[in-house]
């Protein structure tokens, strides 16, 4: 089209069709964002997450509740989560997709030099904007696509985060019970449907806590998933009572596992290197340490070859399936121990039996995952996915287009239904109404033709007019395209 304008070979007609096209693709983009984002076409989910459910817990007792969700929904037998497999990280990275070196909450304790500021999850600094604003989490993405959240808990979702919160959510205080956090989440879902939350996070700090004091491996830990179970029904029923319960994907998963420990199994630091020589960051069993200025490479030779139940890395050493170095808050040094074994600087301090943050391959590191639901198949069991998989899934099934992420659709498509799976994942992803692009593109693409017709309409006069006999002879040439402007 250019071409044929430049050589003013084209009719008018064509010139019209040229001028309108862009108007006509704005008014298809736009039909397109409004059928796609409408709040009351869109799919609703419920992400749940019992914090330090492993994977295998669900066939140590009965577990009547997790196994009917089996039977009339998926279930993923391997879930590799993110390094470190902890609970902030992993939380972050389900809500992101991201692994945790690229949304910044690297660790439960960590510290950021250029901020010269340290996390705690002991502490209010938790509540600080600036860590989570590395990432966008699902219910900031979902809010500015047009739809609405609620948060009951999960880690992050009673932070500002890019000047957003959740549209409901619980302040976070372990002292309420999960009969009520599920009730006022149940409670959102059922609101008038302008009001209705689309996307729901629903977290419970079980049984994590008594994992970290009984040890996975403990017989009072029967009781404790006996516990889960019993929680997971009170909240399908609650669903069926609000009449959701066929209309809500649930996705019931964790964060990560759990490791028995034992007191004959301890690294003491106090051994081998001087506190003087380094600031301890992050606690076992990857412990993070931030070397004095100048002794680096003093304390890495010294903790190199110290002890054969850890591994020592410099920062830009570790293996790259971790992905786990581009970040300032990951500390130079990292001392990560054996399975099962705990780092301490001496045995004063507090030993737990059990405990997280190991290798993410290792199967005690894995959490469960089932869904149901109507974009979910029934009775079926998938056998590997990566957590970060996941985001891009709830993506899709809440009609919204995915920020970039380390998971792919790919990975875990065959999780839907026949109904729910997309016919095309190559297809174009969805225009969000609110976004400016297509307004802005189509009005570039009004001003370029109408400079082109100006152009062309000038050439036209020109030729019909006398040679002007005291112009310049660059007057009467065509306007080069690089001169033009528009």
């Amino acid at each position: 089209m250019l071409g044929c304008l430049l050589r003013r070979g084209c009719g008018p007609l064509v010139l019209l069709w040229a001028l309108m096209l862009p108007l006509v693709s704005l008014r298809r983009l736009n039909q397109h964002g409004r059928g796609s984002h409408a709040a009351r076409d869109r799919s609703k989910l419920l992400l749940v997450s019992f914090d330090g459910f492993r994977w295998d817990y669900i066939d140590r007792v009965p577990t009547p509740n997790f196994h009917n969700l089996i039977d009339n929904g998926v279930m993923v037998e391997h879930v590799e989560n993110v390094y470190i497999t902890k609970t902030f990280p992993n939380h972050y990275s389900l809500v992101t997709g991201l692994y945790a070196e690229t949304h910044g909450i690297v660790a439960n304790e960590m510290y950021d030099p250029v901020m010269n500021r340290s996390f705690s999850m002991e502490t209010d600094s938790i509540y600080e904007s600036r860590w989570w604003e590395e990432a966008v989490p699902l219910w900031v993405t979902i809010q500015k696509a047009g739809g609405r959240s609620g948060a009951a808990m999960w880690p992050g979702s009673d932070v500002k985060i890019h000047g957003v919160f959740p549209n409901r959510y619980l302040p976070y205080n372990a002292s309420v019970s999960f009969e009520t956090r599920v009730e006022r989440i149940v409670e959102w879902f059922s609101a008038p449907k302008e009001e209705a939350v689309d996307f729901g996070v629903l977290y419970w700090e079980e049984p994590d806590e008594s994992g970290h004091s009984l040890g996975p491996e403990s017989s009072l830990m029967d009781r404790v998933i006996a516990d889960i179970d019993e929680k997971l029904g009170f909240l399908i029923n609650e669903l069926k009572k609000a009449g959701l319960y066929q209309s809500v994907n649930l996705i019931v998963t964790s964060d990560h596992g759990m490791a028995q420990l034992s007191p004959d199994k301890i690294i003491e630091l106090d051994e081998y290197v001087s506190r003087d020589l380094y600031t301890w960051v992050d606690k076992s069993p990857v412990v993070a340490l931030l070397p004095k200025e100048g002794k680096l490479d003093e304390v890495y030779s010294k903790l190199l070859d110290a002890n054969p139940n850890m591994a020592v890395y410099k920062k830009e050493n570790l293996p790259e399936r971790f992905h786990y170095q581009h970040n300032i808050r990951i500390m130079p040094i990292l001392i990560e121990s054996k399975e099962g074994w705990t780092i301490m600087q001496n045995r004063t301090g507090p030993f737990m039996l059990g405990n997280h943050g190991y290798d993410n391959t290792l199967r005690s590191m894995q959490p469960v995952f089932v869904a149901h639901g109507p974009a979910f198949r029934q009775n079926y069991l998938k056998t590997s996915m990566r957590s970060v998989d996941l985001y891009p899934l709830m993506c899709y099934i809440l009609s919204i287009h995915p920020l970039p992420n380390n998971g792919s659709l790919l990975n875990v498509q065959d999780l839907l239904s026949q109904e729910a799976a997309p016919s095309a994942l190559s297809a174009p992803p969805r225009v969000n109404v609110h976004s400016y692009a297509p307004v802005v593109g189509s009005f570039l693409g009004v001003v370029m033709v109408l400079g082109f017709l100006v152009i062309y309409i000038k050439q036209v006069m020109l030729k019909q007019l006398p040679p002007l006999k005291h112009g310049s002879r660059e007057m009467s040439q065509p306007l080069l395209l690089k001169d033009m402007h528009l």
